[in-house]
């Protein structure tokens, strides 16, 4: 059940960046840490190493999103 309801929150954080949203990306980068901590529990590491190679790419665009939102005001 729990991997339906991450994937519910990571469909939603993909959903809201594609509303052109900044925080979708820090909703996908907090899910990350959800899908670690899962996979740490379920002892299926393969969504950890997958977590661990999302999450620089979520924190890299939730910055760039934010200083672009910042820079047009």
């Amino acid at each position: 059940m729990w991997s339906w309801v991450l994937e519910g929150v990571g469909l939603t954080g993909a959903l809201i960046v594609g509303r052109r949203h900044f925080y979708g990306w820090a909703i996908l980068l907090g899910n990350t840490v959800l899908w670690s901590v899962y996979g740490i529990t379920k002892h299926e590491y393969g969504f950890v190493v997958a977590s661990f190679a999302y999450a620089p790419v979520y924190a890299r665009n939730l910055i760039r999103w934010y200083q672009a939102r910042n820079a047009n005001v």
